[in-house]
């Protein structure tokens, strides 16, 4: 696994999720910002941006989805599973699109899976 692809992805998880609870966004309006925000940053470096960007975008979509059912630890794990299917589905799925959401939508479905038979959860019950 790609350890940048991995961070990015955390990256994109976390700040989602920790400005979906502010009072002036959702879960899209706090994806589209912090996706913008690391386009432009990422291409002030010389790497990747296309594919850095795609993986951060992806890590967002388990922020949307997060605020709700995941606590933290739930959600390290979630974008760590996207990277990691991330990297398996590009080569096998023509373009970023689809790999990007079918690894979001399967890291968010097998930790929810997970929680459902009775994973410990990050986060408590209200």
């Amino acid at each position: 696994m790609n350890i940048f692809i991995a961070i990015t992805a955390l990256l994109g998880a976390y700040s989602t999720y920790f400005l979906a609870h502010h009072n002036r966004f959702d879960g899209i309006r706090a994806s589209a910002a912090t996706s913008i925000i690391a386009f432009a940053i990422l291409s002030l470096f010389p790497v990747d941006v296309e594919l850095y960007s795609v993986a951060f975008f992806g890590g967002t979509f388990i922020g949307m989805s997060a605020p709700k059912r995941f606590g933290i630890f739930t959600l390290a794990i979630a974008s760590l599973l996207f990277a990691l299917l991330f990297e398996y589905l590009v080569p096998r799925l023509h373009g970023y699109g689809g790999a990007l959401g079918l690894s979001a939508f399967l890291s968010v479905c097998v930790c929810h899976i997970g929680i459902l038979l009775g994973a410990p959860r990050s986060k408590k019950n209200n």
